[in-house]
């Protein structure tokens, strides 16, 4: 199988629709050594070169006027080793075609976000995380990776080789290198028991560190115009499996969650004012349910509405005060938010640029529908998280730039040094990498 290389410069455009780019051309290598030829060949053209997935982050951070390299014919299982507890795994492989691979074999990641379509290196490249007391970020689940570098050279790294570039490269938001393939840390396969429940905004705040403390797993959403919230708590379960049935699941997932919140969201996007009903309306339309499955049945959900997103971590101890204080805003504002607010949490971690790196952290992200003005309301709550020292996912919505990263990123210069390093021509440059690490 050769390289395809398409000399056309069609437009790219993430899933959210709102970004946009004109490479020069796309390349979609079936190699580690094609991938290599690409880089070269764009270095010899002085072009710049960035990978793309499935497109699901709401930033530019894989734009190009460059070279666009499109990872879908690196996929598949490497290697399993069940001695290491390890799987090696092609950077363009889907989330969920890696789950449903695992879980053949009687193997499950530890944690994962709530959406499973990206690849696995968009997901990890950007800090996509779920929720958890104790276990992190997709990222954090790494033993090693391969990436290649700006010379078309190939690099390994992990905790033992090149653990400078690991530390870094978990989550390197592709400005060190394209990630080629991944070693993720698995487990045998568990049971979760989920419970689903309404609670309200001001019981859930109130309770917060106790629903965090007795969970394994726990988030909830909060909808805006509304004192409503629905939450969610996952826990490991000697069982038995008794999933959600098909009937229910059907009607709960895709015709409330997906198909009634859709046509919820373009009447409220018509008519504005109706949003406060809509959004009393919509608070209340699932009811409370307990079920038992396997980790990837649990974890992750349809999600075919589309929306646009900004994500903060904030300090943990601060979640609390930030998330009144976002309450207030909307409820004194004009403004209109048909969609919820989503929080979760993460422990500590080591990567550099991580979201929870080094804290503990909690994360508060705000939506509105695809096509909807989301600026004003983006902009009252990036100022409130900002002033709890927020960091903002790499991945969504946000205006911050490297003067702010040094001062929440106790390690940023140590990941710009790397960069100068790997990447003196900055062949991994594009607008929104220069804006968040600087030139």
């Amino acid at each position: 199988m050769s390289t395809t290389v398409s000399g056309k410069s069609g437009t790219w455009r993430n899933w959210a629709g709102n970004v946009t780019a004109r490479p020069v051309r796309e390349v979609t290598p079936a190699s580690v050594d094609e991938l290599s030829a690409a880089v070269r060949k764009a270095a010899e053209d002085g072009l710049t070169v960035k990978a793309v997935g499935t497109g699901h982050s709401f930033t530019a951070a894989a734009a190009t006027d460059g070279v666009l390299i499109r990872p879908q014919l690196l996929t598949g299982i490497r290697k399993i080793d069940r001695a290491a507890m390890t799987v090696t795994v092609e950077a363009g492989t889907p989330l969920k075609r890696l789950n449903m691979a695992l879980a053949r074999e009687g193997l499950s990641l530890t944690n994962m976000g709530d959406i499973m379509e990206q690849t696995v290196s968009g997901a990890t490249s950007t800090g996509t995380h779920g929720t958890g007391r104790d276990s992190a970020s997709i990222a954090a689940q790494i033993k090693g990776l391969e990436l290649v570098t700006a010379d078309g050279s190939v690099l390994s790294c992990s905790e033992h080789e090149n653990p400078e570039v690991f530390a870094a490269a978990r989550i390197g938001i592709g400005a060190l290198g394209i990630v080629t393939a991944i070693t993720f840390s698995v487990e045998p396969v568990f049971l979760l028991t989920a419970r689903e429940e309404p609670m309200t905004f001001d019981r859930v705040t109130a309770d917060f560190e106790e629903l965090f403390t007795e969970n394994e797993h726990f988030e909830f959403y909060w909808f805006p115009h509304t004192g409503n919230c629905n939450t969610k708590r996952n826990n490991r379960s000697a069982g038995p499996e008794k999933p959600v049935g098909p009937i229910r699941g059907w009607i709960e997932d895709e015709f409330l969650s997906n198909g009634v919140f859709q046509v919820a969201n373009l009447l409220g996007r018509a008519v504005p004012a109706a949003i406060p009903s809509i959004a009393r309306l919509s608070s209340r339309a699932l009811s409370a349910r307990t079920y038992t499955d396997i980790p990837y049945e649990v974890f992750t959900s349809p999600r075919r509405v589309r929306f646009v997103e900004m994500e903060y971590a904030v300090p943990r101890e601060a979640l609390v005060e930030t998330l009144r204080e976002l309450k207030s805003m909307v409820d004194r504002s004009s403004l209109r938010v048909s969609f919820p607010v989503e929080v979760r949490t993460a422990p500590a971690d080591d990567i550099t640029l991580s979201t929870a790196s080094g804290r503990e952290s909690a994360y508060i992200a705000v939506h509105m529908f695809r096509g909807t003005p989301y600026q004003a309301y983006f902009t009252a709550a990036e100022r409130i998280f900002t002033a709890h020292e927020g960091r903002p996912h790499w991945g969504k919505v946000h205006t911050r730039d490297a003067e702010y990263f040094t001062k929440v990123y106790p390690r940023f210069g140590e990941f710009t040094a790397l960069r100068d390093r790997l990447d003196p021509d900055r062949r991994f440059a594009n607008d929104y990498l220069r804006r968040v690490l600087g030139s």
